[in-house]
């Protein structure tokens, strides 16, 4: 279960938990509780999942009070690179047998516990039976943390929009008439790690109709000349930092004969939207660029999903680009761009880059071409 992040040192693990700790006296609650997942290997460095044994960090709102990790005992032993001590972090271990929940509680004052989003129905419950009857989501609070990315954070993310372009470079080595999308896809996977990803997380191959479905994945449809492919992958590095691009392409010469008006009206609906990314900015008013260029080229009903989510230790994470959102944006926040049209049962295309906003704009974090790739 133990996972350090290359990216987290102590000073920047203690300097997050006290900006934590700030954020949850601000939200009037007792203590935030953070469970394996994103949430904990942001803070900590401590990757893995949440399992029926019950694992937690614990952050007070009281500065008198250390936050403490419960673990079972079992675990903590693989844990060894991890300097609580230096942290501030009393550690809880425990056996099968004892009551976990009741450990993790143990010393808190009264009040609401805001849980992360990793925390289980499981755990959840028993914890409430423990004492925790006033649960809230921690999500608000911690994602003042974690939608601002530091200079280093924006590095990895970089160096992961490089590594995925790098294997995009390389489709035409795979993508041709006469092969099935789970072929393609299996040498794409395999590139995605050669180029410097951890491992491949998804692969997105949706040929001829199967591009009208946004998550298709791949399929044992063998690829026709003329048809419009959809490829979508993404990964994490060895920092945990997520990459996530799309791009569509043509083996041979498209056989709709309404793509050519369709993608060029794509590529300006992605345009707008990379040009609306400015400080101040709302997530809706990047979403809205995009999908009011294609409502005037007669495609607005094509566009089905958001125009973008954040990106970060998680492929989808917050901000969201979308209508409804009203949150402004800020620099060193990180998100994709990509609008998509689909025409069901026909064709589909995306384009997907990753942007940082910057103190003037946007950062495209993936350089590869966005025309239509013809192969």
């Amino acid at each position: 279960m133990g996972v350090i992040s290359s990216t987290i040192d102590v000073p920047t693990a203690r300097d997050r938990l006290r900006r934590l700790r700030a954020l949850t006296q601000a939200a009037g609650v007792s203590a935030v509780v953070v469970s394996p997942g994103s949430d904990l290997r942001y803070l900590v460095g401590i990757g893995g999942a949440s399992y029926e044994r019950l694992t937690a960090l614990v952050v007070p709102a009281d500065p008198a009070l250390p936050p403490h990790f419960v673990i079972p005992r079992l675990e903590y032993a693989g844990l060894g690179h991890i300097h609580f001590g230096d942290l501030g972090i009393e550690v809880r271990p425990w056996v099968d047998g004892e009551n976990a929940h009741v450990l993790a509680l143990a010393g808190l004052p009264p009040g609401p516990l805001a849980f992360s989003d990793t925390t289980t129905a499981l755990h959840l419950f028993q914890l409430r039976d423990a004492g925790a009857v006033d649960q809230l989501p921690a999500w608000p609070i911690v994602r003042e943390l974690r939608m601002r990315k530091t200079p280093a954070e924006i590095a990895e993310l970089r160096a992961a929009g490089a590594a995925i372009d790098r294997v995009h470079a390389r489709v035409g080595e795979w993508l041709r008439p006469g092969r099935t999308e789970r072929q393609v896809a299996g040498d794409i996977a395999a590139a995605i790690v050669e180029e410097g990803h951890a491992a491949a997380d998804f692969v997105i191959v949706g040929s001829g109709p199967n591009g009208s479905s946004p998550h298709h994945a791949v399929s044992d449809r063998v690829i026709e000349r003329g048809d419009v492919v959809v490829v979508d992958i993404g990964g994490p590095l060895p920092s945990g930092y997520c990459s996530d691009s799309t791009r569509t392409y043509a083996a041979g010469p498209a056989s709709q004969p309404d793509v050519p008006s369709a993608y060029a009206a794509l590529l300006a609906s992605q345009q707008a939207a990379l040009g609306a990314v400015r400080p101040g900015a709302t997530c809706q008013d990047i979403d809205r660029a995009a999908r009011q260029v294609l409502v005037e080229a007669g495609l607005g009903e094509h566009f089905i999903h958001r125009t973008g989510h954040g990106i970060g230790l998680d492929v989808h994470e917050e901000p969201y680009i979308v209508e409804g959102n009203d949150l402004p944006i800020e620099p060193g926040m990180t998100f994709s761009i990509e609008p998509c049209i689909v025409f069901p049962g026909r064709w589909g295309a995306r384009i997907e880059d990753i942007v940082v906003v910057t103190d003037t704009g946007a950062e495209r974090l993936n350089r590869r071409p966005r025309d239509l790739v013809v192969l």
